[in-house]
C-alpha cells in the first residue's frame, strides 16, 4: 500500500466512523482528521504531477 492509498484509507475510515456516532465533538475531530489526510493526498499528488 503506498502513501496515498494509506491516507485515503485513513480518511475514509474516519468519515465512516463519524457517521456512526452521535458525539458532536468527536465527529468534528474525525472530520478534521479526514480533511487533513485529504489535504496531504493533494500535496503528494501535486508533487507527483510536477515530477
Amino acid at each position: 500500500m503506498n502513501t496515498i492509498q494509506y491516507l485515503e484509507d485513513q480518511a475514509a475510515r474516519a468519515e465512516r466512523l463519524a457517521k456512526r456516532i452521535t458525539d458532536t465533538r468527536t465527529i468534528e475531530q474525525l472530520m478534521t482528521f479526514a480533511g487533513e489526510r485529504r489535504r496531504e493526498i493533494e500535496v503528494i499528488a501535486g508533487r507527483h504531477q510536477r515530477a
